[in-house]
């Protein structure tokens, strides 16, 4: 079917007149004409009654009403697919580990939003390994995380560094100290976080290059809780500064212990 035709028809009911639309559209009679008789070889149905006075028959009255839908229709599909050329709307899919989930990429999609308000945006937070297969395989079209272990088919590219200080209670001795380092650790009950994490192979692979041995107390599989854990006196941890600072209460941040991790922004390959 053929949507001009659908809107001369549309342009001869509101003038009531062949000729009036002719002349709105452009066209030549015989032209309006001709896309009347073939809207009405397709349908099977006369649309328009000949002769005068100007009506319509039941088939016309019922095209007038779905052909006004579809037309409407089409110019909204029309807007929709010009926004998604011109990158004006689309869906988005982040991947993000945490902390980088919930304290960063929520003020950065608020500034995305404002440019770009009709854009969707699904947000999958998961660990480092996970967000590289979820890109690997198209799940997502983005990721935020620590930068690879091994190669791997993804690209990347340094976005920021994301500070680590050592999270202590209060009643703990190490808390009076005015600094902290790694040395320090090696007798102390440290929480830690899964083996798959970032943060906790950073520890500990700076500790064992320093010909220290890591003492864990308990593993905690979410890097936001670990300073729960440390406010309720398990232990000490490392954690990233922006998600303990301030520190929860009867807590000390001791940010001249900072480990620094480099985080990245993985981009599928193509």
């Amino acid at each position: 079917m053929d949507l001009r035709s659908i809107k001369t028809f549309q342009t001869i009911v509101k003038h009531r007149s062949f000729q009036k639309a002719a002349e709105e559209l452009s066209y030549a009679q015989s032209t309006i004409t001709m896309q009347i008789k073939k809207l009405e070889k397709e349908f099977g149905a006369t649309l328009i009654e000949r002769g005068k006075p100007f009506q319509l028959t039941e088939a016309g009255r019922l095209l007038l009403v779905h052909g006004e839908l579809l037309l409407k229709d089409y110019d909204v599909l029309q807007d929709v697919m010009g926004a998604l050329i011109n990158g004006e709307s689309g869906h988005i899919r982040i991947g993000a580990m945490e902390p980088a989930a919930s304290f960063r990429l929520p003020d950065l999609i608020a500034s995305f939003y404002k440019k770009y308000p009709r854009v969707n945006v699904s947000i999958h937070i998961e660990s480092s390994r996970k967000l590289i297969e979820m890109v690997q395989e198209g799940q997502v079209d983005l990721a935020i995380g620590t930068a690879p272990d091994t190669l791997s088919a993804v690209h990347f590219l340094p976005l920021f560094e994301e500070p680590i200080a050592i999270l202590i209670p209060t009643i703990h001795a190490l808390s009076k100290e005015e600094e902290v380092n790694l040395s320090q650790l090696e007798d102390e009950q440290i929480l830690i976080t899964t083996a798959a994490c970032p943060f906790r192979r950073n520890l500990e692979k700076q500790m064992i290059d320093q010909g220290l041995r890591p003492s864990y107390r308990m593993e905690i599989s979410n890097m936001l809780a670990l300073k729960h854990y440390v406010q309720a006196g398990y232990g000490i941890a490392a954690v990233p500064i922006i998600a303990a600072a301030p520190p929860p209460e009867g807590t000390v941040l001791k940010k001249n212990a900072v480990i620094r991790t480099r985080f990245n922004s993985w981009f599928a390959s193509k």
